[in-house]
C-alpha cells in the first residue's frame, strides 16, 4: 500500500492510501478524486487522467514508454519532464509518498 497525494489545480490536497497493483489513476477513481477523469478507463486510450509528479518523484518513476508519450501529446498544457498518465504508473511500495498535481483541466 502507499500513501498517494494527489492536489487539485485550485490547491486542495487529498492523501489517499492505493493498493498495490492497482494504477494512480485506479485510486483516484476509487477515492473520488476531482480532476482525473478517466474516460478510457485505463486503456492509455485518452489523456484524461493526466498529472504533473512533483519534481522529486520524476527519477523515481519508470520510464514513460512509446504509447504513453503519444497519448501526453493530446493533454492539456504538457510537460516533457513531470507529465505522466496515471493510468501508467503501477501502484508499489515504492510509490509511498507520491505526490501528483492535476491540470487546470483534462482534454
Amino acid at each position: 500500500m502507499a500513501k498517494i497525494t494527489y492536489i487539485e489545480h485550485n490547491g486542495t490536497e487529498h492523501v489517499v492510501d492505493v493498493a498495490n497493483g492497482l494504477t494512480v489513476m485506479e485510486g483516484a477513481r476509487d477515492n473520488n478524486i476531482p480532476g482525473i477523469e478517466a474516460d478510457c478507463g485505463g486503456a492509455c486510450a485518452c489523456s484524461t487522467c493526466h498529472v504533473y509528479v512533483d519534481e522529486a518523484w520524476v527519477p523515481k518513476l519508470p520510464a514513460k514508454e512509446a504509447m504513453e508519450e503519444d497519448m501526453l501529446d493530446f493533454a492539456y498544457e504538457p510537460d516533457t519532464e513531470k507529465s505522466r498518465l496515471t493510468c501508467q504508473l503501477k501502484v508499489t511500495d515504492a510509490l509511498d509518498g507520491l505526490v501528483v498535481r492535476m491540470p487546470e483541466k483534462q482534454i
